[in-house]
């Protein structure tokens, strides 16, 4: 009987139930319920700056599409800047063989020797190449083969041949 009873109350619904209207108006909090409202239009000074922040884009990205290497020189030469033995031999290598600015040697020596002081093994080669063939350099006698011998016990294969062949001989002043 108990079973009867709640079943006819779950499938007869209350008469309170059944009187209620669902009017949006008659809701108790109605007063603090906030309804999206439709956005208002931009002012035309913000269409402008959306479409010039487009044109900027665009013109940037075509400015690196066409002048990468010199866009790569000056990236490069921030982070040389900043300490950055890797940026500072790429540097060294941009300035010596003129890709992204015009070539400098000297310049080129410079940035290897900041590179190599900081144990960079392929700019401690390049600078002592670059003694060795003449470019203007602030090398001791006897540096340059301290440099390639360096760059040779960290990998260098160019350091290796030079060492057997030129530094045997006397050639490394």
């Amino acid at each position: 009987m108990a079973n009867n009873e709640l079943r006819q109350r779950l499938l007869q619904p209350d008469e309170e139930e059944a009187n209620l209207s669902w009017d949006p108006d008659s809701l108790p909090l109605k007063s603090k319920l906030k309804l999206a409202r439709k956005a208002k239009e931009d002012p035309l000074y913000v269409f402008v700056l959306e479409v010039l922040a487009i044109l900027f884009t665009i013109a940037g990205a075509l400015y690196c599409w066409f002048y990468f290497d010199n866009v790569h020189f000056h990236v490069s030469h921030a982070y040389a800047h900043l300490g950055y033995d890797v940026a500072q031999h790429h540097v060294g290598q941009r300035y010596l063989h003129g890709k992204g600015v015009d070539k400098h040697p000297e310049k080129a020596m410079e940035w290897f020797r900041k590179a190599a002081d900081q144990g960079h093994p392929h700019a401690a080669y390049n600078l002592a190449i670059g003694h060795l063939k003449g470019y203007k350099t602030d090398l001791k006698p006897g540096e340059s083969h301290q440099l390639i011998t360096h760059a040779a016990a960290n990998g260098v294969q160019e350091a290796h041949h030079v060492l057997n062949s030129v530094c045997t001989k006397g050639g490394c002043h």
